[in-house]
């Protein structure tokens, strides 16, 4: 895929958030390599900042960065928009110390690209393809990136309450940030204004920019846009938060109650492997064949074939391989397992999207012993028809069934599934997964 900038450049005005400043908000077109840059040309130099994790100072209900002596804050919405809409390259001056909050979501600078036009460039796009698992858990709340060749993420927004609890997962590209993500608005509990008040925060707040929650009710000049708007919000969050990494990314977030703090803590990690990866060349990919002769495979051999590892590896011992087309593993859940500290406080749950995780590690192992699996990586592709008809605990042992159905060559697989715990099927589903060239490096 060709870079992108746009053909002409757009303004818009409005007021700062935190601020409460008058602000006039520029997107000029950028060459290639160019990347995303702020320039502050209210400020003596007109400083430049070209966002980055290591640059971040303010966390508090807004992403903050400082270079020198110019600051901006409230960069999220404007990366997301940018990030959303795939523009690579442009330089976004503003003549105030953060952007315009306008309507409180990211719909008014799609708007703008829009109208400035996104063209291809002559030079192709540079991804950053995550080849591990990173996790971060802070209290109650968690995040965790896993390989995937596109972005999705799958969130989870949740207040103290448990009122207002909401799940979506997407796969992020221009279409379905624009359509379902952009126009998402920002939201806070009545009960933190008056704090956030108190720090100087929210000056140029107003029910025009934000939803309120208060009780039960949703307070805002018009109705929700969506029914699960807070968490299509959380989304636009970390895909601006994730645009600090300083190139798009390529991996699954799976975030429960996240915010800028642990966003940015998750950017982070992914920043630091970026810049590992620059420095030296990878590491030679580890030999991880299945032999045919193999009838089961304790942990080690386990980790030896699939590239994910802690929190990330469902699959405790493969006990059987059944001819060239089944197995039957085991996945032992432990309450010391990290999601139980958030999913859920006081009544531990297995999440089902770890339960198809494991259904479609199985798979993968399958898969691979069936083809010849050295230096060959098993990526989950999609998955279909998948029930969930009892809840998982800690102390229970998970038996995954897997049977492959269909085959196109060495590349396509496709396979039956199902977890069951004492006898009784507790999830099912059919899984489609590739297998590739090249293995992830643990």
């Amino acid at each position: 895929m060709k870079q992108r900038t746009l053909a002409r450049e757009v303004s818009v005005q409005g007021t700062g958030l935190h601020t409460g400043e008058s602000v006039t908000l520029t997107i000029k077109p950028a060459p290639t390599g160019h990347g995303i840059v702020f320039k502050r040309i209210d400020l003596n130099g007109q400083p430049e900042i070209k966002p980055r994790v290591d640059l971040i100072t303010d966390l508090v209900r807004n992403t903050a960065l400082t270079s020198g002596h110019a600051k901006i804050s409230q960069v999220e919405h404007v990366l997301s928009a940018l990030h959303g809409c795939g523009i690579d390259n442009a330089l976004i001056e503003l003549n105030a110390s953060e952007p315009p909050v306008l309507d409180g979501s990211a719909k008014p600078f799609v708007n703008m690209i829009i109208q400035g036009d996104p063209v291809e460039q002559d030079k192709e796009r540079e991804y950053f393809v995550l080849e591990e698992a990173v996790s971060i858990t802070d209290g109650n709340r968690s995040i965790i990136a896993l390989p995937c060749d596109t972005l999705r993420i799958s969130c989870t927004s949740a207040d103290d309450r448990g009122v207002h609890t909401q799940h979506l997962s997407l796969d992020i590209d221009p279409d379905t940030y624009m359509t379902q993500i952009a126009a998402a608005r920002t939201f806070t509990v009545y009960e933190d204004i008056e704090e956030l008040v108190k720090m100087g925060k929210i000056k140029g707040g107003s029910l025009d920019c934000a939803v309120v929650i208060r009780g039960d009710k949703i307070l805002s000049k018009e109705g929700l846009r969506f029914k699960d708007e807070f968490v299509r919000h959380k989304i636009l969050d970390i895909i601006g938060d994730i645009m600090l990494l300083g190139l798009p990314l390529k991996a699954h977030i799976i975030a429960t109650r996240p915010g800028h703090n642990i966003n940015s803590q998750l950017t982070k990690k992914l920043f630091e492997k970026l810049e590992e990866r620059k420095k030296g060349p990878k590491k030679k990919p580890r030999l991880t064949t299945v032999l045919p002769t193999e009838t089961s495979l304790d942990i080690r051999r386990v980790l030896d074939t699939v590239p994910h590892r802690y929190p990330f590896v469902m699959i405790d011992r493969v006990v059987e391989f059944i001819g060239q087309d089944e197995l039957v593993a085991i996945k032992n859940v432990t309450i010391n397992e990290p999601y139980f500290q958030g999913h859920y406080p006081g009544n531990p749950v297995m999440p089902g999207v770890l339960q198809i995780e494991s259904m479609a590690q199985a798979a993968g192992i399958l898969m691979l012993r069936k083809v010849g699996n050295e230096c060959k990586t098993g990526f989950f592709m999609s998955c279909d028809k998948v029930k969930f008809r009892k809840a998982v605990r800690p102390g229970d042992q998970l038996v995954i069934n897997a049977k492959l159905t269909k085959s196109r060559g060495t590349k396509i697989g496709v396979a039956e599934c199902n977890c069951t715990v004492d006898g009784m099927v507790v999830s099912s589903g059919e899984f489609m997964f590739a297998i590739v060239d090249g293995n992830v490096e643990g």
